[in-house]
């Protein structure tokens, strides 16, 4: 049985979790405060007010109860009432009960006359506006009494609601404003985090708060010790390749001059996979070599990799078709050398090799199958990582290589901000090389 979590209906970003810290205070202390108002002005100011008017009440009461007839209780009782603010009407018709739904001070009004008067017939604050009817029951007949309404309820007490509602929006759009100010630098931080996990350096000056600032600066340290590393991995990575290539080619030399035969053919064949090292080692220093960024239309790329993979005898085919042109800012050097690795893997391991491409609304897809016979899903995280050779789960008559090829794929991915993802192929039933880089 599902537990049920509140956390699913808050809100997920920064700006709206402080809305919410601000808006239920003000909101919970406005209900409070509207609470007490109308239990104080609505109930307990109006009570009052009703007890003072039933000492009125009482005295045309007792005015028709002394009187000595019924005509002479009529014409003292209109005499008092006139005296008193009121219209009396002896004998009177009983007016009809009415009283709003809504109307609190109405229902508080009623109550306070009945607690008052035990011959109250009925209360009556509807038929007429802002009048208080109602029915007292005497000895010589029914007593008809109305009078305004303002002197048992409190005037226009919705002035004090639509003030503290006024109030309430006001320092509300005044919150809102001081907190989007607070914000906007670490949403400043965000957009050159995300940048920078895309391979763009985006200008960023710390400001703010306190906290904001020292979390920028933190952040800005941390980008310049990234980048000095990666620019010495870069050199030295470079360098070493480079300056191998010298001896190397040295010894190249030495051996063709060497007399024929098949240890010299084995020493020709080492140096030979010793050049192809270095390669795939100046390949990998390049991967993370700071390439600006520039509109570039991967569909188009794509298309002229395949086909020169095609020219060179490779089978390697799209499927799927080919999306609409697309524009994009990415490295396309780094993009070219991502796919030739997958491409050239795919190649190795298997006889064929199949590339599609989908252009997704946030994304962009890049997927390439074999038919060799896959990794396995244990060792995929592995064989993304620099210097991993998998020859027991990967064809290992195709050659021994250096396990750089998906590691170059990877770094490229994020260097872009996307991520490269290994499956099973239904299709083909070897490997599926998924290169997703966000547009």
């Amino acid at each position: 049985m599902a537990r049920f979590s509140i956390k699913r209906y808050l809100p997920r970003s920064l700006y709206g979790r402080a809305a919410l810290i601000l808006l239920v205070p003000i909101i919970t202390i406005q209900l409070v405060v509207s609470f007490a108002f109308i239990q104080r002005l609505y109930e307990d100011v109006t009570a009052q007010m009703t007890q003072n008017i039933s000492v009125e009440l009482q005295l045309l009461l007792d005015v028709i109860e002394e009187a000595e007839g019924e005509e002479v209780a009529r014409v003292q009782v209109l005499q008092t009432a006139k005296a008193l603010d009121m219209i009396a009407t002896l004998p009177g018709g009983q007016v009809e009960a009415r009283v709003g739904f809504a109307d609190l001070s109405g229902k508080a009004i009623r109550e306070t006359l009945a607690e008052q008067f035990d011959t109250l017939l009925a209360v009556d604050l509807v038929s007429i506006d802002k009048t208080v009817q109602a029915s007292l029951g005497t000895s010589k007949g029914v007593l008809d009494v109305s009078f305004s309404r303002r002197r048992v309820a409190a005037t226009n007490p919705h002035q004090l609601l639509v003030l503290m509602l006024f109030t309430a929006i006001l320092m509300t759009i005044i919150s809102y404003l001081f907190l989007r100010n607070q914000i906007r630098p670490i949403r400043r931080l965000a957009r050159a985090a995300e940048a920078f996990g895309k391979g763009r350096n985006e200008p960023y000056h710390p400001s703010g708060a306190t906290e904001v600032r020292s979390a920028g600066s933190a952040f800005l340290n941390m980008r310049a010790r990234i980048e000095r590393q990666i620019e010495q991995r870069t050199l030295m990575l470079s360098g070493v390749s480079h300056d191998l290539r010298t001896p190397l080619t040295r010894l190249k030399l030495g051996l063709s001059m060497q007399p024929d035969s098949n240890d010299t053919q084995d020493l020709i064949g080492d140096v030979d996979e010793m050049e192809r090292l270095i390669e795939a080692f100046l390949d990998f220093s390049k991967a993370d070599a700071l390439e600006e960024l520039e509109e570039t239309d991967p569909v188009s790329l794509l298309k002229d990799l395949v086909a020169n993979a095609q020219r060179a005898g490779k089978a390697v085919e799209i499927v799927g078709g080919l999306p609409k042109q697309v524009t994009m800012k990415l490295r396309p050097l780094s993009l070219q050398r991502a796919i030739e690795n997958l491409i050239n893997n795919a190649v190795r391991y298997g006889s064929k090799a199949q590339v599609e491409v989908a252009v997704l609304e946030t994304a962009l897809r890049i997927s390439v199958e074999d038919n060799g016979p896959g990794i396995p899903a244990a060792q995929r995280e592995q064989a993304v990582k620099a210097f991993s050779r998998l020859d027991a789960s990967r064809n290992q008559n195709a050659g021994s290589g250096v396990g750089l090829g998906l590691a170059i794929a990877a770094d490229v991915a994020r260097s872009h901000g996307g991520t490269l993802r290994l499956g099973d192929s239904k299709e083909l039933g070897g490997l599926k090389a998924e290169l997703v880089l966000p547009r």
